[in-house]
């Protein structure tokens, strides 16, 4: 995966969601297609961000070595503790930057 592939996805999936859920889009989905457009974003984040956080040319990282794991498990856990998205990310990218200078 590489970044560019990732932003994109990001536009992409931001701008389908924008352009249906809008309030003064005079367009009415169903319900159940609203409902399945809120688990879009999580389903698709994790499918993208689970091979970057679990491997490595195609084998497995090192537990205790990984960075990006807990990178991963320091995001989610600042994000429920804060809830601010602005500090989590920039909390979770010095937490993230710090240790993988320190695992080297």
């Amino acid at each position: 995966m590489s970044w560019s592939l990732i932003i994109s996805l990001t536009v992409i999936l931001f701008g389908l969601r924008y352009v249906f859920l809008i309030p003064s889009l005079p367009v009415r989905l169903p319900l159940f297609v609203r409902q399945a457009l809120t688990y879009s974003a999580p389903c698709l984040l994790t499918a993208i961000c689970a091979p970057i956080i679990l491997l490595d040319k195609g084998e497995y990282r090192d537990f205790p070595d990984n960075a990006y794991l807990w990178g991963a498990l320091f995001c989610i856990v600042i994000a429920k503790l804060i809830n601010n998205m602005l500090l989590s990310v920039i909390l979770t990218l010095i937490f993230f930057y710090s240790l993988s200078h320190l695992l080297g």
